[in-house]
């Protein structure tokens, strides 16, 4: 691509770039069936939501069971929580390699491999009595799941007609809140009442299920062409891509500091609510948040994501002034959870319109900038705790997001255009 092509690119909207992109992807794919061009395809972007479930319940499912998973490998929690450590360390390392050298094949056979490379990860974690092939596994898990959601956003694109492009990424991004809100505690219950290996099992099971939908109700759709593909710095430079990481790296950071370390907050401001309570909580707003960006997303994508990074800010403010009353808190958390579950949704669009035929790698990128952010929240917030108490997290996050909103007001002509 030529700087002349990169200037075309940056006078040309992000959102036009979306529609025009979309239209060519979808035309080639259906022009033999005009029918089809308003059916919405449920079907599949469910496939992709559960797949999206399976995803964020794999990684965050061990943090609940490290207790369990030491005793069972007869290693150190600290040596158990490298599970989770492991498998992000994987998404970053593999993620854009891995959706850059596949982004010229067809999306269904990939994402079929993805998928079953994925299966055969778990249930290596399922049976292995070994920490060293158990963090292996983990790590492999971890790269094709970068792989997955690298390529989710772009396949959800290319089966869907270009006025409903933002519709069919809230779709296939609800298993993310879903994951959080049920996933995460139900696998945490079943390790816990049963046996650890239980929960890998069961997503296993899951898996299996959820590649033979996808392989009978999920449509093909074409690779990104030869002429359009362009080198990951490259990509890296396309206008608007390094101020959409930029407003995910610092929003999600806040984000994962509070969450991750939700209960030294609750236990600070000493309230009757549980950590379990307070996140269930949590994900139901954030299914409530992903179904409302999912409502507007096609109409205001801007407005939508200032608003979701202020409300961070507001909940922020109501978690540092109302921690003595359970109300305002749980009233927090709502707030929290709904301006957080459409994040996803609002990212990817607002990426994928800016990286336009080069959206897999630049959903990559994306995948990477939060799994950073999951590591670096883990660092700060211990450092937060151990220097401060719980109650200093809100007025971290907030103030992260703050950072974040600037960054997103400033990115008006090329990342979130008016």
């Amino acid at each position: 691509m030529t700087r002349a092509t990169l200037q075309d690119d940056a006078r040309e909207t992000p959102a036009d770039s979306l529609r025009h992109e979309n239209l060519g992807t979808f035309e080639d794919t259906h022009s033999h069936s005009s029918a089809r061009v308003h059916r919405f395809p449920w079907a599949a972007l469910l496939i992709m939501a559960l797949m999206g479930f399976l995803l964020i319940a794999t990684e965050t499912m061990p943090a609940g069971l490290l207790p369990q998973i030491a005793a069972g490998l007869d290693v150190t929690e600290g040596t158990a929580g490298q599970f989770v450590s492991a498998y992000a360390l994987g998404t970053v390392v593999a993620a854009m390699p891995a959706v850059a050298m596949t982004r010229g094949m067809r999306r269904k056979p990939v994402f079929v491999v993805g998928v079953l490379g994925f299966l055969a990860a778990n249930l290596v974690t399922a049976f292995s009595t070994d920490i060293v092939l158990s963090l292996g596994a983990r790590l492999l898990a971890g790269a094709f799941s970068g792989l997955l959601w690298g390529m989710l956003a772009g396949y959800a694109r290319r089966i869907t007609a270009p006025e409903h492009a933002g519709r069919a990424l809230s779709v296939a991004s609800v298993g993310t809140p879903v994951g959080l809100a049920v996933g995460t505690p139900f696998g945490s219950w079943l390790g816990t009442t049963l046996d650890w290996r239980w929960s890998f099992g069961v997503l296993s099971i899951l898996t299996v299920l959820t590649v033979l939908l996808a392989v009978f109700l999920v449509p093909d759709a074409p690779g990104q062409r030869a002429g359009t593909r362009v080198p990951l710095v490259r990509v890296l430079r396309i206008p608007g891509i390094a101020v959409v990481l930029a407003v995910i790296v610092s929003w999600m950071l806040g984000h994962n500091i509070l969450y991750t370390y939700i209960g030294s907050y609750l236990r600070t401001a000493d309230l009757p609510l549980q950590v379990e309570a307070a996140l269930v909580v949590f994900g139901a707003a954030a299914i409530a948040g992903i179904l409302l960006t999912g409502a507007v997303i096609d109409k205001g994508l801007r407005r939508l994501v200032l608003l979701s990074i202020a409300s961070f800010v507001l909940a922020g403010g109501v978690f540092i002034v109302g921690h003595a009353s359970a109300a305002a808190v749980i009233a927090a958390i709502v707030l929290w959870g709904i301006a957080f579950g459409g994040a996803a949704a609002q990212l990817q669009t607002a990426i994928s319109a800016a990286g336009r035929d080069n959206a897999d790698v630049a959903n990559a990128m994306l995948g990477v900038a939060f799994n950073l952010a999951i590591f670096a929240a883990g660092v700060a917030g211990a450092v937060v705790i151990s220097t401060f108490d719980g109650l200093v997290l809100p007025a971290v996050m907030a103030g992260l997001a703050v950072i974040a909103l600037i960054i997103a007001v400033a990115g008006r002509r090329t990342a979130f255009p008016t």
